[in-house]
């Protein structure tokens, strides 16, 4: 019972997709992912070498340069919230507010991950903008989860007064910020502080409730400034005249210790962090080494299809995220529209949810297929009792999302399909053990929330340049908006060219608004999504992540794999284990047989239909054909998609060969076993 049977997943990605595929998945990430890095550029280069320049000559460092001399040397700074306000711009500055003004991030620190919280002083010296304080929250929210070391490097003018209204009153407001220091020193959470410039008004109080506060010779802490203080008083006085660290260490006690400069500070900080106690991750990993997955995770780039409306084999990205590819699956005949089960990360258990885009069996009736990305009866209850049991057990638990929805009409509602949904929401809801979230891609309706999306708290919850968040896409909503305009098929029903012309407008408009809301980057700027990272970079990722959820011991339970609780999963399921990927993929397509209605010519290669539904020869109207007669097709080349319920499947050919001759036309419908085209072999 102590051993779990892993199984190897994942094949070489030219034994999954054609050439030509690999090269236009990998050419739509590039253009996403270097439109994403240039953003991440501009957040990062704050408002620019002037500003810059302006507090090299105070003596001072950049926000960025005091980072690079805190965190260890060669790691690397995993940000949270970079695009917070992108895009924004604000009533009395001429200039955006890049990054919310405040770096906030995962760093590691004399072998400990920390979060650090770090004015941006390039941005308005530090000042507060709307979603400041919520960024800053967001952050620590993640620390007292995870229990990690909270560092802030303080240099803050204060809230940008101008905009004062959108950030100082509210529930989550700049006040917030001072509560969590409370709550984290509550919970026993340590907390550092650096002072380095200016620290008015609520930038004087957040440091204030740290267990250790380190002042520079330029820095203050003050209720208000001295422009302040000799408007209401008629006093002239300097800031650090009024809290300067003569004032704060010497008289009120409110700092500990002075430093010189702002590398001296940086170190002392390093230093308090490496009295605390040293990571647990090893003692967790129960004498297993870390490893890289035997896949490829850069190869996540070119595995998500361009059209995403196109399905794709998600075992082959667990394959590209765990270590060793190797994954014990969980009731995988159960429930098939989900993928559920662990595996190590950075050598540390780790669990996996994870939505399966693939046409899947129907339980009941063995003939039908049907679509992955929405959630059944089946697929909700193996969530809720994975969930459970995780939660039972200690495990760190990742969301795969790419789903529609929940399934919808008579039988999903006879079913009581809404009652199972409420006991997975119940089980995601009271999980004590940590969340993370990964929007792969479709992020749609009350699944989203179902597969633990931002409403039910992940710790953090990344995005991808691919992602889309929405109720519902934006085609199926303008059908709905205009609804009572349309016919039983949803097509327009007017013979008036002028009204059908305008109906067509309003609903193309319709559709392009909620492709514009459903943009990861607008759900970054919002707050939607902590952060988002090309497809290849999110194994990286998981380790800070899961690393972190083994870094502090004593705070959570944390079961010996002895004891647990997937373990009686697996007895009342039988024991069943997952299906061997450790063979070439299935060529069940192809074959060397004869289709029903003619007889195949000697030599040619049949490929038929892996399930019902409409065949298309090509991706859009207009497009060219995948596989026009005459053409040579390599192995695993899509020829064709067959389109269910607004999912589009490839159908693949086993090996290399030329189109002979197709037997379905564009169009039509087709039933699964039925013969599409012949292909003449070819050699390589």
């Amino acid at each position: 019972m102590a051993r779990l049977w892993m199984d190897r997943l994942g094949a070489a990605l030219n034994t999954r997709l054609g050439p030509d595929e690999i090269v236009e998945n990998s050419k739509h990430l590039d253009g996403l992912n270097a439109s994403l890095k240039e953003k991440l550029e501009t957040v990062q280069a704050g408002w620019g070498e002037r500003y810059a320049d302006r507090v090299h000559e105070k003596g001072k460092l950049t926000t960025w340069e005091r980072i690079e001399a805190l965190k260890d040397t060669g790691s690397k700074v995993f940000s949270l919230g970079s695009l917070v306000n992108w895009g924004r711009e604000f009533a009395g500055s001429k200039r955006q507010a890049p990054g919310a003004g405040v770096v906030t991030a995962f760093v590691q620190v004399e072998g400990r991950w920390t979060i650090v919280i770090a004015n941006d002083n390039t941005v308005a010296s530090g000042a507060w903008w709307p979603l400041t304080p919520e960024k800053i929250q967001r952050a620590q929210d993640v620390a007292l989860k995870l229990r990690l070391p909270v560092l802030y490097l303080v240099d803050c003018s204060g809230l940008f007064l101008p905009e004062q209204s959108r950030s100082f009153s509210g529930a989550r407001g700049a006040g917030h910020i001072f509560k969590k220091n409370a709550l984290l020193s509550e919970a026993g959470v340590p907390q550092i502080a650096g002072v380095f410039g200016d620290c008015i008004a609520g930038g004087g109080y957040m440091p204030i409730i740290s267990d250790r506060v380190y002042m520079t010779e330029g820095a203050y802490m003050v209720i208000a400034g001295a422009a302040l203080i000799k408007g209401a008083k008629d006093l002239n006085l300097t800031s650090l005249d009024i809290g300067g660290p003569e004032v704060h260490v010497h008289q009120s006690g409110c700092a500990d210790v002075r430093v010189p400069d702002d590398a001296t500070c940086l170190r002392m900080i390093r230093s308090e962090v490496s009295q605390l106690g040293s990571s647990a991750a090893a003692y967790y990993r129960h004498g297993v080494a870390p490893q890289p997955p035997l896949e490829n995770p850069e190869e996540l780039d070119a595995l998500f299809p361009a059209d995403h409306r196109q399905v794709y084999a998600i075992r082959e990205v667990l394959a590209r995220l765990v270590d060793g590819s190797l994954f014990h699956e969980v009731m995988p005949h159960v429930g098939q529209e989900v993928v559920v089960g662990v595996g190590r990360v950075n050598g540390l258990w780790t669990a996996f949810a994870a939505n399966n885009a693939e046409l899947t069996d129907h339980p009941e009736r063995p003939d039908e297929k049907r679509p992955g990305g929405i959630l059944y009866k089946q697929g909700i209850a193996k969530l809720a009792a994975f969930t459970r049991a995780c939660d039972a057990d200690g495990i760190p638990l990742v969301w795969l999302q790419d789903i529609a929805g929940f399934d919808i009409g008579v039988e999903a509602e006879a079913t009581g399909l809404l009652s199972y949904g409420s006991s997975l929401i119940y089980s995601i809801s009271t999980n004590r053990s940590p969340m993370f979230t990964v929007l792969l891609r479709r992020c749609s309706g009350a699944g989203y929330y179902a597969m633990a999306g931002m409403p039910y708290d992940p710790i953090v919850q990344l995005a991808t340049p691919i992602s889309r968040l929405a109720v519902m896409e934006g085609n199926t909503l303008a059908i709905a908006a205009y609804n009572s305009k349309l016919d039983s098929n949803f097509e327009i029903a007017t013979t008036d060219p002028e009204e059908r012309a305008q109906i067509q407008a309003g609903m193309a408009k319709t559709a392009a608004r909620i492709e514009t809301d459903m943009d990861p980057i607008a759900a970054a700027a919002r707050m939607d999504a902590d952060e988002i990272v090309p497809p290849s970079e999110i194994r990286a990722w998981l380790e800070v992540l899961i690393t972190s959820s083994y870094q502090t011991s004593g705070v959570r339970r944390i079961k010996n794999p002895r004891i647990w609780s997937l373990h009686d999963l697996e007895v009342l399921f039988g024991g069943m284990q997952v299906r061997s990927n450790h063979a070439e993929p299935e060529q069940s397509q192809s074959s060397g047989g004869k289709p029903e209605d003619e007889e195949a010519p000697e030599g040619v290669t049949v490929v038929f239909a892996p399930m019902a539904g409409t065949l298309y020869h090509q991706s859009a109207p207009g497009e060219p054909s995948f596989a026009p007669v005459g053409a040579t097709v390599e192995s695993q080349a899509t020829l064709a998609l067959i389109e269910v319920m607004k999912s589009l499947t490839p159908v693949r050919n086993g090996h290399r060969g030329r189109v002979r001759r197709w037997l379905v036309s564009d169009g039509e419908a087709v039933s699964a076993g039925q013969a599409l085209v012949w292909l003449d072999s070819e050699s390589t």
